[in-house]
């Protein structure tokens, strides 16, 4: 199982919604992930309105991608550049540090992601 940012075993994010790059409830990346889903975090209203206005409607369901649509609440492997872009913008959405795949540290600190930690 890969590590989390805090060094210890990936935690799974969510079942329910499924999430994950293989939607398996982790947020794990592999050679196909060129968004590196590898951020679980806690959707917030302003994240999901900011996600949508850059180009990544993550409200509006897809049945045909096995996407339900997100709601505020709901926790979502998110790209890590995705995040990063919603820091700089003051928008970055909470995150589950233990369910956060460890290559995010290369680039966001894990300062920075400990400052938005939801089980703080």
């Amino acid at each position: 199982m890969p590590t989390n940012v805090l060094g210890g075993e990936l935690r799974c994010c969510c079942r329910d919604p499924m999430t994950g790059y293989y939607r398996d409830g982790y947020c794990r990346t592999g050679p196909g992930d060129v968004g590196l889903h590898t951020v679980c975090a806690v959707m917030t209203e302003e994240f999901l309105d900011f996600s949508r206005e850059h180009g990544n409607d993550l409200i509006t369901p897809h049945p045909e991608w096995d996407f339900p649509g997100l709601r505020p609440g709901d926790k979502w492997c998110v790209c890590v550049s995705r995040w990063q872009e919603a820091l700089e913008a003051g928008t970055a959405p909470p995150v589950a540090l233990a369910a956060t795949h460890s290559s995010a540290v290369e680039f966001v600190t894990l300062e920075e992601l400990r400052a938005h930690d939801c089980e703080a």
